[in-house]
């Protein structure tokens, strides 16, 4: 089974994260929406399958390694909401209960090409997105989460891209 592909650096904790309606506001789109933690796990699954069928098992279990990461960022990003006062619902803001998630927003792309572009784009959108987290926030536990999270996806950015050039070539 393939391991997280992460940074070694630990992940911050949520101990010292007291409830803070503004920070739960703008972190939650990262916990549960069409371009949150949670798609991008259940996309590099779904993509991973198609990478092992057809013979690309370093790219699957690279795809999947991802999709561990994520699931962690994930996990992160529930003990975050709940620290910061709501309950880890799958729904784009916590704790309101609709708007909840689909896997409608997984890329469904057949060809493989198009996969790794999507999984490029998720990473994009994903890095955009916090970003403008840290831009907003103010409270610093809450950052540092973040900002540790941004740096994975960089990362993992990097590895698509490397990936989708060796593939075209």
């Amino acid at each position: 089974m393939p391991k997280p592909i992460t940074l070694s650096q630990p992940f911050p904790t949520t101990d010292e994260i007291t409830p803070d309606a503004l920070s739960l506001k703008i972190i939650s789109p990262a916990y549960a929406s069409s371009d949150s933690e949670l798609n991008t796990t259940l996309q590099y699954i779904y993509h991973s399958y198609f990478f092992a069928r057809k013979g690309y098992n370093e790219i699957a279990d690279t795809l999947e390694g991802i999709a561990i990461a994520e699931m962690m960022h994930l996990k992160l990003l529930g003990k975050t909401i709940l620290a910061l006062g709501a309950a880890p619902i799958y729904t784009q803001y916590p704790p309101n209960c609709f708007n909840f998630y689909s896997a409608k927003y997984v890329a469904y792309s057949r060809s493989l090409k198009d996969m790794l572009e999507d999984d490029i784009r998720g990473e994009k959108h994903a890095i955009f997105g916090y970003k403008r987290m840290l831009s907003c926030l103010k409270n610093n536990c809450v950052k540092k989460i973040v900002s540790r999270i941004l740096d994975d996806e960089i990362m993992h950015l990097e590895i698509l891209e490397k990936i989708l050039c060796d593939f075209k070539c």
